[in-house]
């Protein structure tokens, strides 16, 4: 949490220039923030710093692939431990369905029992989804699998082409089978042609992959679906392989928590 505000200093007067708590060489970059919103992004800043400090003893290494992780069971203890409140709203802030699917009998889970849940969850999806084409990152608490369109739609389509099927299918089985989780499922295009013609693709292709999920068990309650258009690319759309990159389709799956 940010410590003790110094005697003196007002900060919850929204139309007070978040330029006065600084530095003078960083007003220029702040000067249109309200105090509020500069108080909101110290509070993020901190979360960010907290979690960091927590799960940098938790690293571990993968005994398949050689790489470095962070064990998500410990990392969740310590979220539990007192970060939970903060960090609840960084991820599912989507769902409208959260209390309906815990309503409905779908425990929310907590604590150290998070990262044990997505550590599982984790290693079955790397399993079904080894050498499709589709790769799993792990984010903290959340797993991101990204769909390139060249794998998933024809060009400028929105239908999930046939032979992506059994990919999506595994995917569902993992989902099904780790039930106590949020989805967002989340369309990209690269920059080429207007904004308008983009925005509306990403949309209809991440609701195509959606869609097709809950056509194999998948909880619609626990799906959210957004199109994002050529907004955040990940690669440079000057060259043809980085427009590629950016053509794609993200699932980010989140845990259900009471937050």
């Amino acid at each position: 949490m940010i410590g003790p505000v110094p005697a003196g200093l007002v900060v919850n007067d929204e139309d007070m220039p978040a330029s006065s708590l600084l530095p003078q060489f960083m007003v220029n970059e702040v000067a249109p923030l309200t105090t509020g919103t500069f108080v909101y992004m110290l509070k993020k800043i901190a979360i960010v710093a907290l979690c960091a400090t927590y799960l940098s003893a938790c690293t571990t290494t993968d005994p398949y692939t050689g790489e470095q992780k962070v064990s998500n069971t410990a990392g969740g203890a310590a979220i539990g431990a007192g970060l939970g409140a903060l960090a609840g709203g960084l991820t599912g802030g989507r769902h409208a369905g959260r209390n309906a699917l815990i309503g409905a009998g779908i425990g929310a889970l907590a604590g150290g029992g998070i990262g044990a849940y997505m550590d599982n969850q984790e290693a079955e999806l790397r399993a079904q989804l080894q050498g499709t084409g589709v790769s799993v990152t792990r984010v903290g608490d959340r797993i991101i699998l990204n769909m390139p369109s060249n794998i998933t739609f024809a060009t400028d389509q929105d239908q999930v082409i046939p032979p992506f099927y059994r990919t999506l299918d595994s995917v569902a089985i993992v989902l099904n089978k780790f039930n106590r989780t949020l989805i967002d499922v989340n369309g990209h295009t690269d920059s080429t042609g207007s904004l308008q013609h983009n925005q509306a693709l990403s949309e209809r292709r991440a609701a195509s992959v959606a869609n097709y999920l809950g056509s194999r068990g998948v909880d619609q309650r626990r799906m959210s679906t957004m199109g994002f258009g050529p907004s955040q690319p990940i690669a440079s759309n000057a060259s043809s392989d980085g427009r590629a990159q950016n053509r794609r389709v993200e699932v980010a799956i989140a845990p259900l928590t009471q937050g």
